[in-house]
């Protein structure tokens, strides 16, 4: 906060420096160069008018009256010009205080209307939560779904919460009473069959009925694929391992290290499937 308020100043400051700066030079006096400039008309004519009179082209009476004229045109032209100058004095130096006060309002108040004032806080740390803190959660939802047998909903998460903490047996258990929702959802489906192979019962008919149950929704799920890939290569079906490998590697990205890793796997089962059909 005080690093952007102490950069908006010195921005403001500059601007106003370099708004403010031609005001600070003086222009060369362009009234003074008026001023001599008429003099020197006033003066050529009053002796205009001597030479007329020394030459008896004027009357004394015309000379006078004409000096007279000239005078009056003289004085109402200093008079026009003193009341120019003292009228302009005070414009520039008004617009250098208008401008170094509205800058920085106008500034401040645009931010405050198109900006992000508590963008300039720095945001709060990100909670961190130990695991008595996840245990706690976990045990507290549990709980409530006990009354809530019917939040399918809350049940598949409490299932994904368990298996990320590696408590699968309860998860399995979680994932049964979400099964409504679970027979919706492919990758619901493809978890809690992950979950049920992991708990100890492998590759067995339910987790198998459970992968095609998903992908008969999602025909190219990819984890679905490669579940019932490596399903088959479990049993030595290597021909339906490969083919459902080499489906869920046209989805990959060719140069990942995923498509390497399934690259090699397939493969490994092509060279497992020559040695199978040799013997």
């Amino acid at each position: 906060m005080i690093g952007f308020a102490i950069g908006a100043t010195l921005l403001v400051g500059i601007a106003l420096l370099l708004l403010l700066l031609p005001f600070r030079r003086r222009p060369a006096s362009t009234e003074f160069s008026r001023r001599q400039l008429n003099a020197a008309i006033y003066r050529d004519e009053f002796a205009e008018l001597e030479r007329d009179r020394a030459e008896g082209a004027l009357t004394q009476a015309d000379f006078e009256q004409a000096q007279a004229e000239l005078q009056r045109r003289l004085l109402e032209d200093s008079t026009d010009n003193e009341e120019a100058a003292t009228a302009a004095a005070p414009a520039s130096r008004t617009i250098p205080v208008v401008l170094a006060l509205a800058l920085p309002l106008g500034a401040a108040l645009l931010y405050l209307i198109l900006g992000n004032p508590a963008g300039i806080n720095p945001p709060p740390p990100p909670q961190q939560f130990t695991a008595d803190d996840i245990e706690r959660m976990v045990t507290g939802l549990a709980a409530k779904l006990e009354k809530e047998p019917e939040n399918h909903q809350g049940w598949a998460m409490l299932a994904r919460s368990y298996k990320a903490m590696g408590r699968m047996d309860e998860a399995v258990r979680a994932y049964e009473h979400a099964t409504p929702l679970v027979n919706s959802s492919p990758d619901l489906l493809i978890d809690y069959a992950d979950t049920l192979a992991a708990s100890g019962g492998g590759f067995n008919d339910k987790v198998r009925a459970l992968i095609e149950q998903a992908l008969q929704l999602d025909p190219a799920h990819p984890q679905g694929l490669w579940l019932r890939g490596t399903a088959a290569y479990d049993v030595k079906r290597y021909d339906k391992a490969i083919a459902d490998w080499e489906a869920l590697l046209k989805l990959l990205p060719p140069e990942s290290e995923d498509a390497a890793v399934l690259k090699a796997n397939i493969a490994e089962a092509r060279e497992l499937q020559a040695k199978a059909a040799g013997k």
